[in-house]
């Protein structure tokens, strides 16, 4: 599935590169809620599609710092 394979590669980064990824894909949610805010946005279901890999990248995350400690 589409979904395994993206946390798949989610584990093979690092806790730095799995950082930035979280700081982008937060940015891309504010910029996703500001057009759907100001009626610009076509695709509305990436809205949730962006919270989701939010939160798949916070559990990939938490789990790698919890291995180091």
């Amino acid at each position: 599935m589409k979904n395994s394979k993206f946390v798949k590669e989610l584990e093979a980064k690092s806790a730095s590169e799995l950082n930035q990824d979280l700081v982008n894909a937060k940015k891309e949610l504010f910029n996703l809620r500001f057009q759907n805010a100001t009626n610009q946005l076509d695709n509305t279901a990436r809205i949730k599609e962006v919270r989701r890999n939010i939160a798949r990248i916070q559990t990939v995350l938490n789990g790698k710092l919890k291995a180091e400690a």
